[in-house]
Protein backbone atom coordinates (compact mmCIF):
# COMPACT_ATOMS: atom_id res chain seq x y z
CA UNK A 1 0.00 0.00 0.00
CA UNK A 2 1.18 3.50 -0.63
CA UNK A 3 1.97 4.71 2.32
CA UNK A 4 -0.91 7.35 3.23
CA UNK A 5 -3.19 4.68 2.64
CA UNK A 6 -4.80 3.66 5.90
CA UNK A 7 -7.52 1.36 4.32
CA UNK A 8 -7.09 -0.46 0.69
CA UNK A 9 -9.94 -2.98 -0.49
CA UNK A 10 -9.94 -4.90 -3.90
CA UNK A 11 -11.35 -7.77 -5.63
CA UNK A 12 -14.42 -7.71 -3.11
CA UNK A 13 -17.14 -10.31 -3.99
CA UNK A 14 -20.33 -10.73 -2.09
CA UNK A 15 -23.32 -12.62 -3.19
CA UNK A 16 -26.65 -13.44 -1.25
CA UNK A 17 -29.62 -15.63 -3.15
CA UNK A 18 -30.54 -14.51 -6.43
CA UNK A 19 -28.50 -10.88 -5.57
CA UNK A 20 -24.79 -10.37 -6.80
CA UNK A 21 -24.43 -7.45 -4.07
CA UNK A 22 -20.72 -6.63 -4.72
CA UNK A 23 -18.89 -7.65 -7.89
CA UNK A 24 -14.57 -7.05 -8.12
CA UNK A 25 -15.19 -3.80 -6.16
CA UNK A 26 -12.17 -1.66 -4.77
CA UNK A 27 -12.50 0.82 -2.43
CA UNK A 28 -8.92 2.87 -1.02
CA UNK A 29 -9.12 5.59 2.02
CA UNK A 30 -6.03 7.72 2.86
CA UNK A 31 -5.02 8.63 6.76
CA UNK A 32 -6.58 12.35 7.08
CA UNK A 33 -8.95 12.27 3.89
CA UNK A 34 -12.94 12.18 4.35
CA UNK A 35 -14.25 10.23 1.24
CA UNK A 36 -17.55 9.84 0.08
CA UNK A 37 -18.66 6.35 -0.71
CA UNK A 38 -21.75 7.17 -2.81
CA UNK A 39 -24.30 5.42 -5.08
CA UNK A 40 -28.11 4.48 -5.50
CA UNK A 41 -29.72 2.69 -2.76
CA UNK A 42 -29.17 -1.06 -3.85
CA UNK A 43 -25.77 0.02 -5.40
CA UNK A 44 -23.74 -2.04 -2.86
CA UNK A 45 -22.86 0.69 -0.08
CA UNK A 46 -24.13 -0.92 2.90
CA UNK A 47 -23.08 -4.25 1.93
CA UNK A 48 -18.99 -3.25 1.47
CA UNK A 49 -19.75 -1.42 4.69
CA UNK A 50 -21.21 -4.74 6.65
CA UNK A 51 -18.09 -7.07 4.89
CA UNK A 52 -15.55 -4.39 5.69
CA UNK A 53 -16.88 -4.75 9.49
CA UNK A 54 -17.18 -8.20 9.61
CA UNK A 55 -21.28 -8.42 9.50
CA UNK A 56 -20.94 -10.52 6.31
CA UNK A 57 -18.62 -12.52 5.56
CA UNK A 58 -16.29 -11.82 2.54
CA UNK A 59 -17.26 -14.22 -0.57
CA UNK A 60 -13.60 -13.30 -2.27
CA UNK A 61 -11.14 -10.57 -1.90
CA UNK A 62 -9.34 -8.78 0.02
CA UNK A 63 -8.75 -5.70 3.13
CA UNK A 64 -5.53 -4.53 3.75
CA UNK A 65 -5.28 -2.07 7.01
CA UNK A 66 -2.21 0.16 7.59
CA UNK A 67 -0.44 -1.80 10.81
CA UNK A 68 -2.00 -5.06 10.27
CA UNK A 69 -1.55 -5.86 6.57
CA UNK A 70 -4.06 -8.16 5.12
CA UNK A 71 -7.08 -8.37 7.44
CA UNK A 72 -9.97 -10.53 8.07
CA UNK A 73 -12.68 -8.98 10.09
CA UNK A 74 -15.10 -11.86 11.22
CA UNK A 75 -17.01 -9.61 13.42
CA UNK A 76 -17.66 -6.09 14.38
CA UNK A 77 -15.83 -6.50 17.72
CA UNK A 78 -12.67 -7.55 15.11
CA UNK A 79 -13.52 -4.30 13.22
CA UNK A 80 -13.00 -2.11 16.64
CA UNK A 81 -10.27 -3.91 17.79
CA UNK A 82 -8.18 -3.55 14.20
CA UNK A 83 -9.38 0.33 14.54
CA UNK A 84 -12.43 0.23 12.67
CA UNK A 85 -15.51 1.98 13.90
CA UNK A 86 -18.76 2.79 12.16
CA UNK A 87 -21.42 5.08 13.34
CA UNK A 88 -24.74 3.97 11.81
CA UNK A 89 -27.98 6.76 11.04
CA UNK A 90 -30.06 4.68 13.49
CA UNK A 91 -28.09 5.42 16.83
CA UNK A 92 -26.90 2.52 18.27
CA UNK A 93 -26.75 3.27 21.96
CA UNK A 94 -28.48 2.27 25.43
CA UNK A 95 -30.97 5.44 26.14
CA UNK A 96 -31.57 4.48 30.15
CA UNK A 97 -27.37 4.59 30.68
CA UNK A 98 -25.18 7.35 30.91
CA UNK A 99 -22.96 9.12 28.54
CA UNK A 100 -20.41 7.93 30.05
CA UNK A 101 -21.40 4.23 30.08
CA UNK A 102 -22.17 4.41 26.87
CA UNK A 103 -18.65 6.08 25.60
CA UNK A 104 -16.95 3.09 27.31
CA UNK A 105 -19.10 0.30 27.70
CA UNK A 106 -17.07 -2.80 27.78
CA UNK A 107 -13.82 -0.86 28.23
CA UNK A 108 -14.93 1.00 31.57
CA UNK A 109 -11.58 1.58 33.49
CA UNK A 110 -11.68 0.09 36.81
CA UNK A 111 -9.43 0.56 39.89
CA UNK A 112 -9.15 -2.70 42.09
CA UNK A 113 -11.60 -4.50 40.38
CA UNK A 114 -14.54 -1.53 40.37
CA UNK A 115 -15.58 0.44 37.59
CA UNK A 116 -13.58 3.89 38.30
CA UNK A 117 -16.56 6.16 37.60
CA UNK A 118 -14.42 9.42 38.09
CA UNK A 119 -11.84 8.73 35.46
CA UNK A 120 -14.75 7.30 33.39
CA UNK A 121 -16.36 10.79 33.77
CA UNK A 122 -13.59 12.43 33.51
CA UNK A 123 -12.40 10.75 30.31
CA UNK A 124 -15.73 11.19 28.84
CA UNK A 125 -15.63 15.14 29.46
CA UNK A 126 -12.12 15.57 27.86
CA UNK A 127 -13.39 13.11 24.69
CA UNK A 128 -16.59 15.04 24.41
CA UNK A 129 -14.87 18.65 25.14
CA UNK A 130 -12.14 17.38 22.16
CA UNK A 131 -14.91 17.10 20.03
CA UNK A 132 -16.70 20.51 21.37
CA UNK A 133 -19.22 19.44 22.84
CA UNK A 134 -20.32 19.88 26.78
CA UNK A 135 -22.96 17.98 27.97
CA UNK A 136 -23.32 16.23 31.96
CA UNK A 137 -21.90 12.79 31.07
CA UNK A 138 -23.51 11.26 34.02
CA UNK A 139 -27.22 12.11 32.82
CA UNK A 140 -29.11 9.01 30.42
CA UNK A 141 -28.69 9.17 26.99
CA UNK A 142 -32.00 9.47 26.42
CA UNK A 143 -32.01 13.34 27.77
CA UNK A 144 -30.46 14.37 24.84
CA UNK A 145 -31.59 14.99 21.01
CA UNK A 146 -30.54 13.19 18.10
CA UNK A 147 -28.19 15.18 17.04
CA UNK A 148 -25.93 14.74 20.56
CA UNK A 149 -26.86 11.44 20.57
CA UNK A 150 -25.05 11.04 16.93
CA UNK A 151 -21.76 13.18 18.65
CA UNK A 152 -22.09 10.58 21.38
CA UNK A 153 -21.86 7.53 19.16
CA UNK A 154 -18.90 9.49 17.82
CA UNK A 155 -16.91 9.93 20.72
CA UNK A 156 -17.36 6.47 21.40
CA UNK A 157 -15.57 5.44 18.57
CA UNK A 158 -13.21 8.32 18.73
CA UNK A 159 -12.23 6.54 21.72
CA UNK A 160 -11.09 3.38 20.93
CA UNK A 161 -8.65 5.47 19.14
CA UNK A 162 -9.80 4.64 15.72
CA UNK A 163 -7.52 4.81 12.28
CA UNK A 164 -11.15 4.60 10.16
CA UNK A 165 -14.45 5.81 11.04
CA UNK A 166 -17.47 5.04 8.83
CA UNK A 167 -20.57 7.43 8.99
CA UNK A 168 -23.33 5.89 7.39
CA UNK A 169 -25.92 8.60 6.51
CA UNK A 170 -25.26 10.66 9.94
CA UNK A 171 -27.33 14.06 9.05
CA UNK A 172 -30.17 12.73 7.79
CA UNK A 173 -32.32 13.85 11.46
CA UNK A 174 -29.79 16.81 11.71
CA UNK A 175 -31.13 20.31 11.13
CA UNK A 176 -28.54 22.75 9.23
CA UNK A 177 -26.66 23.79 12.88
CA UNK A 178 -26.44 20.32 13.76
CA UNK A 179 -24.85 19.50 10.54
CA UNK A 180 -22.35 21.92 10.57
CA UNK A 181 -21.29 21.06 13.89
CA UNK A 182 -20.97 17.48 12.69
CA UNK A 183 -18.70 18.58 9.92
CA UNK A 184 -17.31 20.65 12.35
CA UNK A 185 -15.99 17.44 14.32
CA UNK A 186 -15.59 15.50 11.05
CA UNK A 187 -12.48 18.05 9.95
CA UNK A 188 -11.25 18.43 13.52
CA UNK A 189 -10.49 14.01 13.17
CA UNK A 190 -9.27 14.75 9.87
CA UNK A 191 -7.00 17.45 11.27
CA UNK A 192 -5.35 13.95 13.51
CA UNK A 193 -4.96 11.92 10.25
CA UNK A 194 -8.40 10.04 10.49
CA UNK A 195 -9.59 8.34 7.44
CA UNK A 196 -12.99 8.67 7.44
CA UNK A 197 -15.89 7.18 5.17
CA UNK A 198 -18.93 9.02 4.83
CA UNK A 199 -21.94 7.76 3.26
CA UNK A 200 -25.14 10.28 2.51
CA UNK A 201 -27.37 11.10 -0.37
CA UNK A 202 -27.17 14.41 -0.24
CA UNK A 203 -24.75 16.16 -2.51
CA UNK A 204 -24.57 19.33 -1.23
CA UNK A 205 -22.86 17.71 1.74
CA UNK A 206 -20.83 15.87 -0.31
CA UNK A 207 -18.96 18.78 -2.24
CA UNK A 208 -19.19 20.78 0.98
CA UNK A 209 -17.08 18.16 3.40
CA UNK A 210 -15.21 15.75 1.10
CA UNK A 211 -11.86 15.38 -0.44
CA UNK A 212 -12.95 12.87 -2.31
CA UNK A 213 -15.60 10.29 -4.35
CA UNK A 214 -15.79 6.49 -5.25
CA UNK A 215 -18.97 5.67 -6.78
CA UNK A 216 -20.79 2.29 -6.68
CA UNK A 217 -23.68 1.11 -9.26
CA UNK A 218 -25.35 -1.89 -9.12
CA UNK A 219 -22.84 -3.63 -6.99
CA UNK A 220 -20.00 -2.96 -9.05
CA UNK A 221 -17.18 -0.18 -9.08
CA UNK A 222 -17.94 2.65 -11.45
CA UNK A 223 -14.62 4.87 -10.15
CA UNK A 224 -12.83 6.50 -7.58
CA UNK A 225 -12.65 10.33 -8.15
CA UNK A 226 -11.06 13.75 -6.32
CA UNK A 227 -13.87 15.85 -5.31
CA UNK A 228 -12.28 19.00 -7.74
CA UNK A 229 -12.44 16.56 -10.81
CA UNK A 230 -16.01 15.75 -10.43
CA UNK A 231 -19.11 18.11 -11.21
CA UNK A 232 -22.53 17.28 -9.57
CA UNK A 233 -24.22 16.49 -12.84
CA UNK A 234 -21.14 13.87 -13.87
CA UNK A 235 -21.69 12.37 -10.61
CA UNK A 236 -25.33 11.90 -10.73
CA UNK A 237 -24.93 10.39 -14.45
CA UNK A 238 -22.16 8.28 -13.01
CA UNK A 239 -24.52 6.85 -10.04
CA UNK A 240 -27.82 6.17 -12.21
CA UNK A 241 -25.57 4.83 -15.13
CA UNK A 242 -27.16 7.73 -17.63
CA UNK A 243 -27.69 11.00 -18.39
CA UNK A 244 -29.94 12.77 -15.58
CA UNK A 245 -32.70 14.66 -17.40
CA UNK A 246 -33.41 18.33 -16.03
CA UNK A 247 -35.34 17.78 -12.75
CA UNK A 248 -36.44 21.51 -13.05
CA UNK A 249 -38.48 19.95 -16.00
CA UNK A 250 -40.18 17.22 -14.39
CA UNK A 251 -43.43 19.34 -14.09
CA UNK A 252 -43.24 19.32 -17.53
CA UNK A 253 -44.94 16.40 -17.39
CA UNK A 254 -48.37 17.45 -16.01
CA UNK A 255 -50.85 16.47 -18.41
CA UNK A 256 -53.88 17.60 -16.75
CA UNK A 257 -54.76 20.73 -14.51
CA UNK A 258 -55.96 20.44 -11.06
CA UNK A 259 -59.70 20.28 -10.81
CA UNK A 260 -62.45 22.41 -9.27
CA UNK A 261 -63.29 19.61 -7.03
CA UNK A 262 -61.71 19.39 -3.70
CA UNK A 263 -61.15 16.18 -2.64
CA UNK A 264 -59.97 16.85 0.94
CA UNK A 265 -60.75 20.02 3.27
CA UNK A 266 -59.71 20.33 6.55
CA UNK A 267 -61.24 23.00 8.35
CA UNK A 268 -60.71 24.70 12.32
CA UNK A 269 -58.51 21.28 12.94
CA UNK A 270 -56.47 21.99 16.18
CA UNK A 271 -54.76 19.34 17.60
CA UNK A 272 -52.54 19.04 20.77
CA UNK A 273 -49.75 19.90 18.97
CA UNK A 274 -50.77 21.87 16.24
CA UNK A 275 -52.56 25.07 16.19
CA UNK A 276 -55.77 25.27 14.69
CA UNK A 277 -55.71 25.18 10.68
CA UNK A 278 -57.27 25.15 7.52
CA UNK A 279 -56.37 23.48 4.61
CA UNK A 280 -57.94 21.84 1.09
CA UNK A 281 -56.27 19.86 -1.87
CA UNK A 282 -58.36 19.61 -4.93
CA UNK A 283 -58.59 16.44 -7.55
CA UNK A 284 -55.30 16.76 -9.25
CA UNK A 285 -53.27 18.88 -7.05
CA UNK A 286 -49.75 18.46 -5.18
CA UNK A 287 -50.16 20.91 -2.40
CA UNK A 288 -46.59 20.94 -0.56
CA UNK A 289 -45.87 21.82 3.26
CA UNK A 290 -42.46 23.43 3.58
CA UNK A 291 -40.78 24.56 7.29
CA UNK A 292 -38.11 23.26 9.49
CA UNK A 293 -37.83 20.42 11.59
CA UNK A 294 -39.91 20.70 14.12
CA UNK A 295 -42.73 23.19 12.39
CA UNK A 296 -45.46 20.88 12.62
CA UNK A 297 -45.70 19.61 9.17
CA UNK A 298 -45.92 15.72 9.92
CA UNK A 299 -48.32 16.34 13.25
CA UNK A 300 -50.69 18.51 10.63
CA UNK A 301 -51.25 15.68 8.21
CA UNK A 302 -51.25 13.18 11.08
CA UNK A 303 -54.05 15.08 12.55
CA UNK A 304 -55.58 14.94 8.95
CA UNK A 305 -55.46 11.53 8.38
CA UNK A 306 -56.54 10.37 12.11
CA UNK A 307 -53.39 9.16 13.05
CA UNK A 308 -53.37 11.65 15.87
CA UNK A 309 -56.62 12.79 17.21
CA UNK A 310 -57.90 16.34 16.39
CA UNK A 311 -59.17 18.05 19.28
CA UNK A 312 -61.61 20.54 17.10
CA UNK A 313 -62.82 20.90 13.59
CA UNK A 314 -63.78 18.19 10.20
CA UNK A 315 -62.22 16.56 7.93
CA UNK A 316 -63.88 15.71 4.92
CA UNK A 317 -62.65 13.33 1.91
CA UNK A 318 -64.59 13.02 -1.41
CA UNK A 319 -67.91 14.68 0.59
CA UNK A 320 -67.44 12.27 3.56
CA UNK A 321 -66.87 13.63 6.85
CA UNK A 322 -63.96 10.98 8.38
CA UNK A 323 -64.05 11.04 12.48
CA UNK A 324 -60.73 12.24 13.73
CA UNK A 325 -58.18 9.40 15.60
CA UNK A 326 -59.70 6.53 13.62
CA UNK A 327 -57.29 5.28 10.75
CA UNK A 328 -59.68 2.52 9.03
CA UNK A 329 -62.51 5.28 8.79
CA UNK A 330 -59.82 7.29 6.73
CA UNK A 331 -58.61 4.26 4.74
CA UNK A 332 -62.24 3.29 3.67
CA UNK A 333 -62.95 7.07 2.57
CA UNK A 334 -60.33 6.89 0.19
CA UNK A 335 -56.85 8.94 2.21
CA UNK A 336 -53.74 6.66 2.14
CA UNK A 337 -50.99 7.55 4.25
CA UNK A 338 -47.09 7.26 4.30
CA UNK A 339 -45.48 7.81 7.37
CA UNK A 340 -42.11 9.90 7.74
CA UNK A 341 -40.45 7.06 9.55
CA UNK A 342 -40.70 4.09 7.70
CA UNK A 343 -38.70 1.88 9.94
CA UNK A 344 -40.63 2.64 13.05
CA UNK A 345 -44.37 3.30 11.17
CA UNK A 346 -43.92 1.62 7.90
CA UNK A 347 -42.35 -1.74 7.41
CA UNK A 348 -42.90 -4.91 8.80
CA UNK A 349 -39.22 -6.06 9.11
CA UNK A 350 -39.94 -9.89 9.83
CA UNK A 351 -42.39 -10.20 7.03
CA UNK A 352 -41.94 -10.72 3.25
CA UNK A 353 -42.05 -7.98 0.20
CA UNK A 354 -45.72 -9.45 -0.43
CA UNK A 355 -47.21 -9.28 2.97
CA UNK A 356 -45.80 -5.69 3.66
CA UNK A 357 -47.57 -5.10 0.38
CA UNK A 358 -50.49 -6.42 0.90
CA UNK A 359 -51.52 -5.52 4.26
CA UNK A 360 -53.35 -2.14 3.99
CA UNK A 361 -55.94 -3.47 1.23
CA UNK A 362 -56.55 -6.51 3.69
CA UNK A 363 -56.83 -4.52 6.15
CA UNK A 364 -59.76 -2.28 4.05
CA UNK A 365 -61.15 -5.43 2.45
CA UNK A 366 -61.62 -6.43 6.29
CA UNK A 367 -60.84 -9.83 7.36
CA UNK A 368 -63.85 -11.74 6.14
CA UNK A 369 -62.56 -11.09 2.38
CA UNK A 370 -59.11 -12.78 2.02
CA UNK A 371 -57.08 -12.25 -0.79
CA UNK A 372 -56.58 -15.59 -2.37
CA UNK A 373 -52.85 -16.23 -3.11
CA UNK A 374 -53.25 -16.33 -7.31
CA UNK A 375 -54.06 -12.20 -6.95
CA UNK A 376 -51.75 -12.06 -3.86
CA UNK A 377 -49.20 -12.98 -5.78
CA UNK A 378 -50.36 -11.39 -9.06
CA UNK A 379 -50.58 -8.13 -7.18
CA UNK A 380 -47.52 -8.25 -5.83
CA UNK A 381 -45.41 -8.92 -8.85
CA UNK A 382 -47.19 -6.32 -11.01
CA UNK A 383 -45.90 -3.70 -8.69
CA UNK A 384 -42.73 -4.97 -8.14
CA UNK A 385 -42.22 -4.72 -11.97
CA UNK A 386 -44.57 -1.04 -12.12
CA UNK A 387 -42.24 0.50 -9.00
CA UNK A 388 -38.82 -1.56 -10.47
CA UNK A 389 -38.63 -3.12 -6.91
CA UNK A 390 -35.12 -4.86 -6.56
CA UNK A 391 -35.87 -8.06 -4.36
CA UNK A 392 -34.89 -11.47 -5.04
CA UNK A 393 -38.18 -12.47 -4.65
CA UNK A 394 -41.72 -11.18 -3.50
CA UNK A 395 -40.99 -13.22 0.02
CA UNK A 396 -37.93 -11.72 0.49
CA UNK A 397 -38.54 -10.33 3.94
CA UNK A 398 -38.57 -6.74 3.38
CA UNK A 399 -35.54 -5.98 6.29
CA UNK A 400 -33.43 -7.06 3.60
CA UNK A 401 -34.38 -4.63 0.52
CA UNK A 402 -32.09 -1.22 0.26
CA UNK A 403 -34.34 1.43 2.00
CA UNK A 404 -35.18 3.31 -0.82
CA UNK A 405 -37.08 -0.45 -2.05
CA UNK A 406 -38.06 -0.26 0.92
CA UNK A 407 -39.95 2.82 0.75
CA UNK A 408 -40.92 1.59 -3.09
CA UNK A 409 -42.94 -1.65 -1.11
CA UNK A 410 -44.64 1.04 1.01
CA UNK A 411 -45.60 2.88 -1.71
CA UNK A 412 -47.04 -0.42 -3.52
CA UNK A 413 -48.84 -0.44 -0.37
CA UNK A 414 -51.17 2.71 -0.66
CA UNK A 415 -51.44 2.35 -3.71
CA UNK A 416 -53.49 -1.17 -3.36
CA UNK A 417 -55.99 0.22 -2.10
CA UNK A 418 -56.89 2.72 -4.50
CA UNK A 419 -57.17 5.83 -3.03
CA UNK A 420 -58.72 9.33 -3.63
CA UNK A 421 -56.09 11.52 -1.69
CA UNK A 422 -51.78 10.67 -0.79
CA UNK A 423 -49.98 12.08 1.95
CA UNK A 424 -46.68 11.68 0.79
CA UNK A 425 -44.24 12.99 4.21
CA UNK A 426 -40.82 12.62 3.27
CA UNK A 427 -40.80 9.99 0.82
CA UNK A 428 -37.65 10.29 -1.09
CA UNK A 429 -35.57 11.04 2.39
CA UNK A 430 -32.29 8.78 2.66
CA UNK A 431 -33.20 7.46 -0.71
CA UNK A 432 -30.92 8.08 -3.77
CA UNK A 433 -31.19 10.50 -6.77
CA UNK A 434 -32.36 7.84 -9.05
CA UNK A 435 -35.02 6.81 -6.64
CA UNK A 436 -36.27 10.04 -5.72
CA UNK A 437 -36.71 10.93 -9.81
CA UNK A 438 -39.00 8.21 -9.67
CA UNK A 439 -40.84 8.95 -6.66
CA UNK A 440 -41.50 13.01 -8.00
CA UNK A 441 -42.11 11.35 -11.49
CA UNK A 442 -44.92 9.14 -9.62
CA UNK A 443 -46.31 11.79 -7.49
CA UNK A 444 -47.24 13.59 -11.16
CA UNK A 445 -48.59 10.91 -12.45
CA UNK A 446 -50.54 10.31 -9.23
CA UNK A 447 -51.86 13.89 -9.84
CA UNK A 448 -52.84 13.28 -13.63
CA UNK A 449 -55.05 10.60 -12.51
CA UNK A 450 -57.15 12.65 -10.37
CA UNK A 451 -55.62 11.87 -6.75
CA UNK A 452 -54.97 14.86 -4.57
CA UNK A 453 -51.67 14.78 -2.79
CA UNK A 454 -49.94 16.30 0.06
CA UNK A 455 -46.42 15.89 -0.51
CA UNK A 456 -43.93 16.90 2.22
CA UNK A 457 -40.02 16.80 2.37
CA UNK A 458 -36.86 18.76 3.51
CA UNK A 459 -35.79 19.61 0.01
CA UNK A 460 -37.21 22.77 -1.16
CA UNK A 461 -36.00 22.30 -4.76
CA UNK A 462 -37.81 19.04 -5.03
CA UNK A 463 -41.27 20.03 -3.77
CA UNK A 464 -41.07 23.34 -6.32
CA UNK A 465 -40.48 20.47 -8.76
CA UNK A 466 -43.99 19.11 -8.21
CA UNK A 467 -46.34 21.04 -6.17
CA UNK A 468 -48.85 23.61 -7.13
CA UNK A 469 -49.21 25.02 -3.67
CA UNK A 470 -47.25 24.98 -0.83
CA UNK A 471 -48.37 25.30 2.98
CA UNK A 472 -45.88 27.04 5.14
CA UNK A 473 -45.69 25.76 8.35
CA UNK A 474 -43.72 27.55 11.69
CA UNK A 475 -44.09 26.65 15.24
CA UNK A 476 -46.87 24.40 14.81
CA UNK A 477 -48.75 26.91 12.75
CA UNK A 478 -49.46 27.09 9.24
CA UNK A 479 -48.59 30.49 8.83
CA UNK A 480 -48.95 31.17 5.56
CA UNK A 481 -49.04 29.75 1.34
CA UNK A 482 -47.45 30.16 -1.94
CA UNK A 483 -48.81 30.00 -5.26
CA UNK A 484 -48.35 31.19 -9.00
CA UNK A 485 -44.68 30.84 -10.46
CA UNK A 486 -43.77 34.64 -9.35
CA UNK A 487 -44.14 32.94 -5.40
CA UNK A 488 -42.88 29.25 -5.89
CA UNK A 489 -39.41 29.63 -5.76
CA UNK A 490 -36.77 28.76 -3.36
CA UNK A 491 -36.15 32.25 -1.91
CA UNK A 492 -40.15 33.07 -1.12
CA UNK A 493 -40.51 29.78 0.46
CA UNK A 494 -37.10 30.40 2.44
CA UNK A 495 -37.76 34.01 3.38
CA UNK A 496 -42.04 32.61 3.96
CA UNK A 497 -40.40 29.84 6.78
CA UNK A 498 -38.21 32.26 8.34
CA UNK A 499 -41.06 34.95 9.40
CA UNK A 500 -43.17 35.96 6.37
CA UNK A 501 -46.63 35.70 6.85
CA UNK A 502 -47.71 35.95 3.28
Amino acid sequence: MEENVVLHMEGIYKTFPGVKALQNVAFTLREGEIHALMGENGAGKSTLIKVLTGVYELDGGSIYLKGHGEIVNKSPQDAQDNGISTVYQEVCLCPNLSVSENIFMGREPRKGGFVDWKKMHEDSRKLLSSLDIDIDVTAAVENYSIAIQQMIAIARAVSTECKVLILDEPTSSLDDSEVEKLFSVMTNLKSKGVGIIFVTHFLEQVYQVCDRITVLRNGQLVGEYPIKDLPRVELVSKMLGKDLDDLAEIKNMRTTKPSEKVIIDADSVKSAKIKEFNINVHKGEVVGLAGLLGSGRSELVRAIYGADKANAGTVTCADKKVRSGNELESMKAGMAYLPEDRKKDGIIPDLSVRENMLIALQVKNGMFKLINKKNQEEFVDEYIKILQIKTASRETPIKSLSGGNQQKVILARWLLTNPEFIILDEPTRGIDIGTKTEIQKLILRFADEGKGVIFISSEIEEMLRTCSRMGIMRDGKKVGELSGEENLNVSSVMKAIAGGEK
